[in-house]
């Protein structure tokens, strides 16, 4: 009987203007409050003779990072994910309809 295969978990979320899409094996709510913490980044096998700059600059961006605390309020998704995909950065379009996530108060 052969072992599951690890959970994948695709983020989006908002950096600085730009949007981060990446692949995580752990993501779990932080003892700091209002955060997520994302652990085990993982990036694309470099196998293919194409290489993705945008994946390469974060690969360089978060290499030697343990776990990142991003802000509930900056996640756009998460996603399960199958197999995983290309990490990717992209400018984050400005939309008028857009209204940020409501945060709840803290716990006493």
């Amino acid at each position: 009987m052969s072992k599951p295969e690890p959970a994948i978990y695709k983020v989006i979320f908002l950096n600085q203007g730009q949007v981060f899409e990446m692949y995580a094996k752990q993501i779990y709510q932080s003892d700091l409050w209002g955060f997520l913490e994302i652990e085990e980044f993982v990036f694309g096998e470099r196998t293919q003779v194409v290489v993705d700059p945008s994946e390469e600059k974060l690969k360089t961006q978060f290499e030697g990072v343990i776990r990142s605390f991003v802000p509930m309020q900056s996640i756009v998704r998460i996603d399960e994910v199958e197999r995983l995909g290309t990490a990717k950065i992209s400018e984050a379009k400005a939309s008028g309809n857009v209204m940020p996530f409501p945060m709840p108060m803290p716990p006493k």
